[in-house]
């Protein structure tokens, strides 16, 4: 059982193996938007912070939509599914505004759910496993890096959601 922090997020541990290490800073980083964007109705998933048209449900529906891009999709060659082959990068952030809070909730948990599932049997031959699709460069990326991308992009997100969260009602926190 993993070590909670006082917003519920999982603490890596401090002496995995390498896995471990990337998995626990990806959940982390998971739980850090969770916690962000938890307890709030939908005016404030809508809220920006102008001159930004960025939102916590944006953000919430643009990560659901990374996870399948790169977990199902990139690693292990799925077919992108609806509503993300419908949709172009900057309508997933916009369309969220559309969205009902609790669809948006659910449809990014399944998402992480997924890539849970997705990434174990990759796991299993390590994390040189080979993704299905190449990029435009005729290279393919490993777990290691598609894990560590994830790590990246919700860090990045994090930092908005964090500006976004104080501007809404004043919460604070890393």
């Amino acid at each position: 059982m993993a070590n909670l922090d006082e917003q519920g997020r999982p603490d890596p541990r401090p002496a995995g193996d390498e896995a471990e290490t990337l998995l626990g800073f990806l959940d982390f980083q998971r739980a850090t938007l969770a916690w962000k964007c938890s307890g709030l109705d939908a005016a404030a998933l809508r809220a920006t912070l102008p001159p930004s048209p960025l939102t916590l449900g944006g953000l919430l529906k643009h990560m659901a939509c990374v996870e399948d891009y790169w977990f199902s999709h990139f690693l292990h060659g799925n077919p992108q599914s609806t509503p993300w082959n419908e949709l172009e990068w900057t309508e997933v952030f916009t369309s969220a505004t559309q969205d009902d809070p609790d669809d948006l909730r659910k449809r990014w948990e399944a998402a992480t759910a997924r890539s849970r599932d997705l990434t174990t049997p990759a796991l299993a031959t390590g994390l040189h496993t080979v993704a299905k699709r190449k990029f435009r460069t005729g290279e393919a990326p490993n777990l290691r890096f598609i894990l560590t991308h994830m790590i990246e992009e919700y860090a990045r997100h994090n930092g908005h959601a964090d500006l976004l969260r104080e501007s809404i009602d004043g919460q604070t926190g890393s």
